[in-house]
């Protein structure tokens, strides 16, 4: 046997034995990229106070500093996942570490709102390059038959990420300045970095074909502009805006533009013939619809925990851990219920469970024993790890190996944009029931203060507390009001995750089908590590 060969095998092997301590250190990057994308909701109040407290930003400035993460995220994550793709997924993975590190210092020494905003979209570029470079190197380190369980950990530290953040965020205001939420990030990138360099072996296509800049710019300039409408949508409350259906509408043309470029090309960025695989296709729509609903009920639930029934914004924050739990304790078994029920069932009853959650909602009052909140949480991560990994597992495993960047990288471009849609979409349908159902008890106020004053739970409750005893009469209708909408909310949230239910019924696979693209039974490509 050749030299070459005897050393391929040699380090492919070792790559094997450690590939569960290279998992470990993927999972530092997808937390503290995850985790960010909520610990700074909790720092919004202090950041908006005058300086040195906070920075003194406006609504729309602390508004931008979440947008402007979200739309460099959202709009260059299929971009990252075929330059890893193409130039080695170490290389891009340890880039987006040092970029989200050095954007995390940035913002926690930021001196003013706009270098806020400013660092943010640094730091929402590293976050592009790190999500789908994990995703991919684990489906490059592990074989077909451990993926389930290794995406199903993967999964988990996901969902534990959404609940943390809150958390984490309000332990360090409790002790620390406001930068102390960015400032974190240093040390756990710092860690990260590290273990990366000595464990995880770099991969990437060996036959990338040529260049596609026209469908690579063409992605890049629909995904920001559909995001930029959605976002400006949501803050208007209001999508018949022309500023926001034209980016809105200009975003999905383009996005059109792409698919039919790439549908012709002899070397696409994008195969679209990914998408005729009814594996593939649904399974996007799947994870895409969970979090449409998903983020969209996370929305309003921080705003029923504190204003309504008064809790901290570090309670509020633990009132998320039954549903971190049970995603980090169910997400990685998911894979047993697969093999013995098949990926569609699960996906269907897991996406029936979601909606079920969410109608739940429902027994929430201002008096409710929060237990019912509690178990609503639980119900809600349970489905929802009965969702993402199966539904990942079979992303991923419809694509060859050497492909795995840019099929991560549409998994993860859906959840974000699904995610900013409920967001937007809910978000708008929760503002405009609460204007509805609080405008009559408003004719206190001076008519330049109605409009305002009705925004939001949070900005009646402002205006009460700034009338003093006279404030007291807004108290019960803006609960009252919140309430309504919450529940009304919480139906359309449901009803998006049944429909998602149906879908994959129809159109996932059934076992014969799985059987067929079980692990295994993929081409297999390259081995990994022979790069090293």
């Amino acid at each position: 046997m050749a030299a070459s060969q005897l050393s391929q095998i040699s380090v492919s092997g070792t790559i094997h034995r450690r590939r569960w301590a290279i998992l470990v250190t993927l999972l530092f990057s997808v937390l503290v990229v995850v985790l960010d994308n909520s610990i700074l909701n909790v720092a919004m109040k202090t950041i908006a106070q005058p300086a040195p407290t906070g920075l003194g930003a406006s609504q729309s400035e602390l508004e931008w500093a979440i947008n402007s993460y979200t739309l460099v995220f959202a709009g260059l994550l299929f971009t990252a996942g075929l330059l890893g793709d193409r130039l080695g997924r170490k290389k891009v993975l340890l880039a987006g570490m040092f970029v989200f590190g050095a954007g995390s210092a940035a913002s926690a020494t930021a001196g003013s709102a706009a270098q806020l905003i400013a660092f943010r979209s640094v730091m929402g570029l590293g976050g592009a390059l790190i999500l789908p470079a994990t995703l991919a190197i684990i489906m490059n380190v592990f074989e077909r038959e451990e993926q389930p369980r290794a995406i199903g950990i993967w999964s988990g530290v996901v969902g534990l990420a959404i609940a943390v953040g809150p958390i984490t965020g309000g332990l360090l205001l409790q002790h620390f300045w406001w930068g102390s939420v960015f400032l974190v990030n240093v040390p756990v990138v710092i860690v990260g970095l590290i273990g990366m360099a000595v464990l995880v072996p770099d991969s990437k296509d060996p036959r990338p074909g040529r260049l596609d800049p026209i469908g690579v710019l063409l992605s890049i300039a629909g995904l920001v502009l559909l995001v930029y409408g959605i976002i400006k949508g949501g803050q208007y409350g209001d999508f018949g805006r022309p500023e926001v259906w034209g980016t809105t509408l200009g975003g999905a043309a383009v996005l059109a533009a792409f698919v039919a470029y790439e549908s012709r090309s002899d070397h696409p960025a994008l195969d679209m013939a990914y998408f005729r695989k009814r594996q593939f296709s649904a399974s996007v729509a799947a994870i895409g619809l969970i979090f449409f609903a998903l983020m969209g009920v996370t929305f309003f639930v921080v705003f029923y925990t504190q204003s309504v029934r008064g809790y901290s914004a570090l309670q509020s924050g633990l009132l998320l851990l039954p549903l971190a739990a049970a995603q980090l304790v169910f997400a990685p078994r998911a894979r047993l219920l697969v093999d013995r029920f098949g990926a569609r069932a699960v996906c269907v009853g897991g996406m029936t469970l979601t909606g079920v959650s969410f109608l739940g909602f429902l027994l929430l009052g201002r008096s409710t024993p929060i237990w019912v909140l509690e178990v609503t949480f639980f119900l809600m991560g349970t489905a929802m790890a009965h969702v993402m990994p199966p539904a990942t597992v079979m992303i991923m495993s419809s694509l060859p190996r050497e492909k795995a960047g840019s099929g991560s990288a549409v998994n993860n471009t859906f959840r974000q944009v699904g995610g900013a849609l409920g967001v937007a979409v809910l978000g708008s349908v929760m503002s405009t029931l609460y204007r509805n159902g609080v405008r009559d008890h408003l004719g206190v106020l001076q008519p330049g203060a109605r409009h305002s004053a009705g925004e939001s739970i949070e900005a009646t409750l402002a205006v009460a507390e700034r009338m003093g005893p006279k404030g007291q009469a807004l108290i019960q209708p803006a609960n009252d009001a919140f309430l309504h909408a919450m529940h009304i909310t919480a139906v359309a949230a449901a009803a998006v995750a049944l429909f998602g239910a149906v879908t994959s019924l129809v159109f996932l696979p059934g076992r014969q089908a799985d059987a067929a693209v079980a692990p295994g039974a993929a081409p297999e490509p390259e081995k990994v590590g022979a790069e090293q």
